[in-house]
């Protein structure tokens, strides 16, 4: 499918720049609204690099959990940075204008890693299949290259089903309608301001989501069945605990994001569930982001364990004893940390 070149582009429309309404006219706000989602941005990128940061460099956490882990928040970063840069700018210069094809620009992305993240979160929840209901035959089932090739599946078919519908928007006709009420280009409103026939683009949309959600949602509900039916055949409440413990982050972090997007994307776009549809994108679109990397080290011992090690080791060793310290001193406290 080729894409339009500039000049044909602005044949077919009688505008080049969409308005995102973001948030209505609360001008007065601006300052308050940047501070607040710099602050969120801040945290998004801190908290998910961490996490990245500690699975690359901590030997022992170098399991398929972790690993898939350090690949979410790599995509949660991503992710965050397709939509909180342009707003904050829009803040600062009280501009709300993106252009055409900036916008699709920013649906395609967006929703290539929604689609990456959706696959993503279902071979995390197979993995925590296989590590409670078949733990003997874990390491051989989830060794190295399966789990790169899971996560580079995940990414491709994320790739492969948006790239038809941003083609398949590229060849649109749009008219004068140059508003969209949200604060990002999401995909409907987008379709929404064509005056042509848009049954082939819906028809595909339909198409492409349910293959992104369908098999991934049921992959992650059907985890879950058998993962809390072997916990609880478990004889012991400590043994209970221990294997919940290991899945507990991931499964409120699946419950908040599908929760989201079943809100976002079944409800109707009109009257009063337009206003409740844009809160739910902020969840899944800005707040997810920045929760998942403090759910994942509140709720896990590991992380939180292996985190306070490093921030001690980084304290003493870089702090006042460090001079009265060689380097071998130093490195004997940081292997006994």
């Amino acid at each position: 499918m080729q894409l339009v070149n500039n000049s044909e582009w602005r044949s077919r429309t009688g505008f080049t720049e969409i308005i995102l309404v973001g948030f209505g006219n609360a001008e007065e706000w601006n300052l308050l609204l940047f501070l607040l989602f710099l602050a969120i941005y801040i945290l998004t990128l801190f908290g998910n690099l961490l996490i990245l940061a500690l699975v690359v460099t901590q030997q022992h956490l170098h399991t398929p959990m972790y690993f898939f882990l350090a690949n979410l928040s790599f995509l949660e970063v991503c992710c965050t940075s397709t939509i909180l840069p342009r707003m904050l700018k829009s803040f600062v210069t009280e501009d709300k204008t993106i252009s055409l094809w900036g916008c699709i620009l920013q649906m395609h992305f967006f929703f290539t890693l929604t689609a990456a993240e959706c696959y993503l979160l279902a071979v995390m929840s197979y993995d925590r299949y296989l590590a409670i209901c078949r733990p003997l035959h874990y390491v051989t089932l989830m060794n190295e290259r399966k789990c790169t090739l899971l996560v580079t599946l995940s990414w491709l078919i994320g790739c492969l089903l948006i790239i038809i519908l941003t083609g398949l928007l590229s060849q649109l006709t749009f008219c004068n309608q140059y508003k969209i009420d949200h604060f990002f280009c999401d995909f409907t409103p987008l379709v929404r301001l064509s005056c042509g026939d848009t049954w082939v683009i819906e028809t595909a949309a339909f198409i492409t989501s349910s293959i992104g959600t369908l098999p991934t949602f049921l992959t992650t509900v059907t985890s879950y069945v058998f993962i809390i039916g072997t916990i609880l055949k478990i004889p012991s409440i400590t043994g209970r605990k221990k294997a919940f413990s290991t899945c507990s982050s991931h499964l409120t972090v699946v419950s908040i994001y599908y929760g989201s997007l079943i809100f976002v994307y079944i409800l109707p776009s009109t009257g009063q569930f337009r206003d409740l549809k844009k809160t739910f994108s902020f969840l899944y679109t800005i707040l997810t982001p920045l929760a998942n990397p403090f759910i994942y080290s509140l709720r896990n011992k590991e992380v939180k364990d292996t985190l306070a090690k490093v921030i001690y080791r980084f304290g003493v060793c870089s702090g006042i004893h460090k001079k009265m310290m060689d380097a071998s001193s130093c490195k004997k406290l940081s292997n006994h940390c």
